[in-house]
């Protein structure tokens, strides 16, 4: 595994672990509880989650991430740790340099990780808000992110994918600048 594979499957593995840590909060009864998402309670926050982690294994597996990844049917709760379970062993067996077909771009593999990383510890945060147990995201892997982020998310993301990026205090935690830039409110 080359050098930028090996950084980018890291900070990938660390938000995963940080999601499922976000994960364990979620009961049956929570499910239905609303989400920094506007149009998705915790139950529909968690099947995207879910869709968003094969589609993230057909990256590693097939080199590329297909439109609509496959629907999983069943309780989200433990479909949650198995396709995390998926996904980590998928990248853990990518090696060397590739790149993955995201419709008609071509992006490198480490990219597409650190892309996937992001996805997974913001929605960790959500699902956390969600759950009334806030747990910001860890400093050195909200750094990280934040670095990625500036360099992936552009103008045509916004709105939609992420919100307009909010203001935040010069002593913000490196979680609530990651969650500001991608337009979440922290507090």
């Amino acid at each position: 595994m080359n050098t930028a594979l090996r950084a980018g499957v890291a900070v990938l593995e660390r938000s995963v672990a940080y999601f499922l840590g976000c994960a364990t909060l979620v009961s049956e009864p929570l499910l239905i509880r609303h989400t920094p998402c506007p149009r998705w309670d915790l139950r529909d926050l968690l099947e995207h989650v879910i869709d968003s982690m094969a589609a993230l294994e057909e990256a590693a597996t097939a080199a590329e991430v297909p439109l609509t990844p496959p629907q999983d049917a069943g309780d989200v709760i433990p479909l949650v740790r198995q396709r995390a379970t998926l996904l980590l062993g998928a990248w853990s067996r990518a090696c060397g340099a590739f790149t993955v077909r995201v419709e008609q771009a071509h992006l490198s593999a480490p990219v597409v990780a650190g892309a996937g990383a992001i996805e997974l510890a913001v929605h960790g945060w959500d699902v956390a808000q969600s759950c009334g147990d806030p747990r910001p995201i860890p400093p050195d892997l909200a750094d990280e992110l934040l670095d990625l982020a500036v360099v992936l998310i552009r103008a045509p993301d916004r709105p939609g994918r992420f919100g307009r990026p909010l203001p935040f205090p010069d002593d913000a935690s490196p979680s609530d600048r990651l969650l500001a830039f991608l337009g979440r409110a922290p507090a």
